[in-house]
C-alpha cells in the first residue's frame, strides 16, 4: 500500500499565500491557507494509504486530522525537501501539496502494478503530484522549482520510467485560482472561507 506525502507550510500570516495579497489581507490569505490545507488533509485521511506523513513547515494546529505523522521539513530549497520527503519512505510514495484543495479520494488512491511513477502537472508550469514506486531522492534534487518549466523539468526525470499521467490540475496561488477552485470543490472548506470573503477581504 502506498504513503501518501502531504508537503505544507503552517499557515500563518505573512508566511502563506503571499501572492494572494492583495486581494486579500496577510490574514485572508493564512485563513485561505489553512483551509485549503484542511480539505487536503481531510481527503488524504480518507483514502486507503500504508502511511499518512505531514511534512511540515511549522507547528501543527486544529486543522490537523487524527492519523498522520508530522515531520518536518528539511532545510534547503523546495528540491531538497521535496527529496527529503520521499528520502522519509519505504516502498511506493505519493507526494502532494497543500494548494489543490480541489483533489479527491480517487485521484489518491494510485495503483503502482504495471509502473514506476506517477506525475500530475499543474496548470501553472508546475506539478501537484509526484509518485514513485521506489522513492528516489536523486530524482527531484537540482530540479528548478517554482517556475513555469518546473514540470517538465520534474517530468524529464522521469524518463525511462513507466509514468502514469494524473491530470492536470490548478494550483491556489492567486485570488483568481482561488475563485476558479472554489467552484470545482464548492462544498469544500476551502469554498466556504473564500465565500466568507467576498465583499470583505477585497
Amino acid at each position: 500500500m502506498t504513503t501518501l506525502l502531504v508537503i505544507a507550510k503552517e499557515p500563518r500570516p505573512g508566511r502563506v499565500k503571499t501572492r494572494l495579497t492583495p486581494p486579500f489581507t496577510p490574514e485572508g490569505a493564512a485563513a485561505l491557507a489553512e483551509a485549503s490545507l484542511a480539505d487536503t488533509l481531510d481527503v488524504v485521511a480518507r483514502t486507503p494509504a500504508r502511511r499518512r506523513v505531514l511534512v511540515l513547515e511549522g507547528m501543527p494546529g486544529p486543522w490537523l486530522p487524527p492519523g498522520f505523522e508530522v515531520v518536518p521539513q528539511c532545510p534547503g530549497g523546495l528540491d531538497e525537501r521535496l527529496a527529503a520527503a520521499f528520502a522519509g519512505c519505504e516502498g511506493p510514495a505519493l507526494l502532494i501539496g497543500m494548494d489543490t484543495p480541489q483533489v479527491t479520494e480517487e485521484l489518491l488512491t494510485v495503483d503502482f502494478a504495471g509502473c514506476d511513477a506517477y506525475f500530475g502537472p499543474a496548470e501553472d508550469g508546475g506539478f501537484w503530484a509526484l509518485g514513485l514506486a521506489a522513492p528516489d531522492p536523486s530524482l527531484l534534487r537540482g530540479v528548478p522549482m517554482s517556475t513555469p518549466h518546473t514540470g517538465a523539468a520534474q517530468r524529464a526525470r522521469l524518463a525511462g520510467l513507466r509514468v502514469r499521467e494524473l491530470p492536470v490540475l490548478r494550483d491556489v496561488d492567486t485570488a483568481y485560482d482561488a475563485e476558479l477552485v472554489a467552484k470545482e470543490a464548492p462544498h469544500g472548506r476551502f469554498a466556504a472561507a473564500l465565500g466568507r470573503m467576498a465583499g470583505v477581504s477585497r
